[in-house]
């Protein structure tokens, strides 16, 4: 190896000399966040299989991870590629529901009305296609317990879905059901089976118990309970030491709490880790409570700089704080 050449970067090499990446592949990159390293593997491995559903699904995924909305266009067209090409494949339907799942978030209320007909469909179809395939339920399960009876949704069709699941994997219905208790507001309930729950090593399921303890805090501060929103984010720390969502999302509660000394310490440290505009957006907002206005400012302005871009919501916003700010 040379000086030059990092693991990561050989095994990269490696994969792109023999042709041979697969799922778990992209996976293992995506988990480790080296996007633009997903999207190059997969383009060498499209140029020579236009289309191998595993490097578009890759592919889609990282898009959709790493970019704002000016590349949704692009993900979504190269979902429905996918479906085109194989209609059969489960991973297919289920990047294409994702896809515009993300697409249909970025554009607001009557965007989600237009598209929430074909995310279900799409998502169903991946259930069909491979009952076993527990990221397709899970998505499906989001569905519905988000969208409302018109759209597709609803408490009813959540609950044939984990009851399901359940007879298919108990530990996976278990989480759904939980998932299903912090929609409905039963966050004792749900904590508890979050306690409970015991994913093993299958990394689907590690991701989705990460993902339960983090709307369970999540629910906590939007109903004002910052406290205990902050105690869920520790618990779910404890459990996954290597996650950067949980040290984000508690300094989010201690932001909620007034505690910007805290959040703003935790924050700088974050984004030393790994840059992104949200938390520099964040940095700005302790900032300006701190009633440090030239920090603040330049907090706001880093953070419209940096890419992928603000959603839209927070870029208007920081926008906003900045002309108050220099006002």
């Amino acid at each position: 190896m040379t000086p030059h050449l990092t693991k990561t970067g050989l095994t990269l090499a490696l994969l792109l000399a023999f042709g041979a990446a697969s799922a778990d592949d992209y996976s293992a990159l995506l988990k480790a966040k080296k996007y633009a390293e997903v999207e190059k593997m997969a383009s060498a491995k499209l140029a020579q299989e236009p289309a191998n559903a595993e490097a578009i699904a890759g592919k889609v995924d990282a898009i959709l991870a790493s970019s704002g909305d000016e590349r949704l266009a692009e993900a979504v067209k190269l979902a429905e590629q996918c479906v085109a090409a194989n209609p059969s494949n489960a991973i297919c339907h289920l990047t294409l529901g994702k896809a515009l799942g993300k697409k249909a978030m970025s554009g607001g209320m009557m965007s989600a009305i237009s598209y929430a007909g074909n995310i279900r469909d799409a998502f169903k179809k991946a259930v069909e296609l491979d009952p076993k395939n527990l990221e397709a339920r899970f998505a499906l399960l989001q569905f519905y317990v988000i969208a409302p009876g018109f759209m597709g949704g609803g408490a009813s069709k959540a609950e044939s879905l984990v009851a399901q699941t359940m007879v298919l994997n108990p530990e996976a219905g278990k989480l759904m059901t939980a998932m299903v208790d912090v929609t409905e507001g039963r966050l004792p309930k749900a904590e508890s089976l979050a306690a409970s729950a015991r994913p093993g090593a299958d990394p689907e399921l590690l991701d989705q118990h990460e993902s339960l303890y983090i709307n369970i805090g999540v629910k906590f501060i939007t109903d004002k309970k910052h406290a205990d929103g902050e105690r869920v984010f520790r618990d779910g720390l404890k459990r996954f030491p290597d996650s950067d969502n949980f040290p984000l999302m508690i300094a989010r509660a201690q932001q909620e709490q007034g505690k910007h000394r805290e959040a703003l310490a935790a924050l700088e440290h974050i984004m030393a880790k790994r840059p992104r505009a949200s938390v520099q957006y964040r940095i700005g907002q302790s900032l300006q409570a701190l009633g440090e206005k030239p920090r603040a400012v330049a907090a706001f302005e880093k953070a419209l700089a940096l890419k992928p871009a603000l959603p839209k919501k927070l870029r208007s916003d920081a926008e906003e704080q900045l002309k108050a700010l220099k006002g």
